[in-house]
């Protein structure tokens, strides 16, 4: 099947054309019509099938052929996600693909200053992109009204939940019209999720795309048994042996995304990193430069793991395991998208060994081994320029390290328990 014959407008026709999309996606085969037709969607897909042009398409459509209501001078489609990145990026495909309508798209999140998204909102806007904080905040201050909003739609919404945002979805609640159409989108389902998909949808039309393998064909995954305090030598020799290649690497926590940052800096290798602790500029600047190239080298906790779209990731390196199993499937769908080949490889410490049995139970199936020889071992230490030349401040950092994990494990194995 074509999009022509989904008999959208010229004008989306011919962005859909420029962007180089030939046919629709499974999520996209089946998530456009019903949205034509007004229908209410719950949508499950994992990341990377291209859900974010399968509502973006059909709203656009909606839109460009709906006239704007007389007495309607607020928003008129609202779409919430998780993260400031990925707010932006939904607005990007907005904008690419109703570039030649006459549709304005405001992206708003916190961290910001708030005057010129304000500023935005009162010169109208078509679809608003936003955090649910940020947005909720707007509204409570009366800066936006959204009593006449016609679509709603929620994307990432397990990560909303994760991130604590379940309270701000149903404070927003009160403020919509119950006569609209909502598209909830998740990339899994559990109770929690269920209870607000169906607290927001009337009679949806229910979309699972489930492949046979949760994680794209064309990556290739690997695992390597390395101590925690010998990790970083790792990473210095994968670099310095893929100059070429745009490495993400996935850390547990913003402590540790500084620390490896500074590990990579002593040897003189340049990279970026993004966390929580980070402005939004600091973030923006960080995504930019390593989408355009100019830093081979992300280091990122999960914040950057949903649905953010990276072009051309060549290796997804886990310099921790992922907390939770499914996350470890957010983080390598960065790489292998589309017709590409990708590389994760996940580092696993002595103290990691039970999320890595987590993780192969999740996917169902066994991960690669790398097996690294001892004098394969010894010689990448004597390799890395960090062993010979700081070697006490490397071993306090890992000791710290180590301590930080067991003190966070513990918790969690209690709460197991129960």
């Amino acid at each position: 099947m074509k999009f022509i014959e989904f008999g959208l407008d010229y004008k989306i026709l011919k962005s859909i054309e420029e962007q180089g999309f030939k046919k629709p996606t499974d999520i996209q085969f089946k998530s456009i019509p019903p949205i034509l037709k007004g229908e209410d969607v719950l949508a499950i897909a994992q990341t990377g099938t291209g859900k974010t042009a399968a509502f973006v398409v059909p709203i656009l459509d909606i839109l460009q052929k709906r006239k704007r209501g007389e007495h309607n001078t607020g928003t008129r489609c609202i779409v919430m996600a998780p993260t400031h990145e990925l707010a932006e990026q939904i607005a990007q495909v907005f904008r690419e693909l109703g570039k030649h309508t006459n549709l304005k798209f405001v992206s708003i999140f916190g961290g910001v200053d708030q005057a010129p998204q304000i500023a935005k909102l009162q010169a109208g806007v078509d679809v608003l992109i936003a955090t649910p904080g940020r947005l909720f905040d707007l509204v409570s201050q009366e800066h936006l009204r959204i009593y006449k909003t016609e679509i709603l739609v929620l994307d990432e919404a397990d990560h909303m939940l994760d991130l604590g945002f379940n309270k701000d979805i149903h404070d927003l609640i009160k403020f919509l019209p119950k006569n609209r159409q909502t598209l909830f989108f998740s990339a899994t389902i559990s109770p929690t999720i269920k209870k607000l998909a169906y607290a927001l949808v009337n009679k949806p039309i229910r979309i699972q795309i489930s492949p046979k393998n949760t994680v794209a064909k064309n990556v290739v995954h690997s695992v390597a048994y390395i101590k925690m305090d010998d990790k970083r030598f790792f990473l210095e020799r994968t670099v310095l042996e893929n100059p070429d290649s745009k490495i993400l690497v996935f850390v547990r926590t913003k402590v540790r995304a500084e620390r490896v940052f500074k590990a990579l800096e002593r040897v003189d290798i340049k990279s970026v990193t993004i966390h929580g602790d980070k402005t939004q500029e600091e973030r923006f600047n960080a995504m930019t430069s390593f989408r355009t190239g100019e830093s081979k080298i992300l280091i990122a906790t999960d914040i950057s793991a949903r649905g953010i779209d990276i072009p051309n990731v060549d290796f997804v390196i886990n310099y921790d395991l992922p907390d939770k199993d499914e996350n470890y499937v957010h983080r390598v769908g960065r790489t292998g998208r589309g017709n590409q080949k990708g590389y994760a490889v996940s580092y696993c410490s002595e103290e990691e060994k039970e999320l890595l049995a987590d993780i192969e139970a999740y996917l169902g199936d066994a991960i690669e081994v790398i097996t690294i020889a001892h004098d394969e071992y010894v010689d990448t230490l004597a390799f890395s320029q960090q062993s010979s030349t700081d070697w006490k401040t490397l071993m306090r950092d890992a000791e710290r390290e180590e301590t930080d994990f067991k003190k966070k494990k513990k918790p969690a194995k209690k709460k197991k328990k129960k």
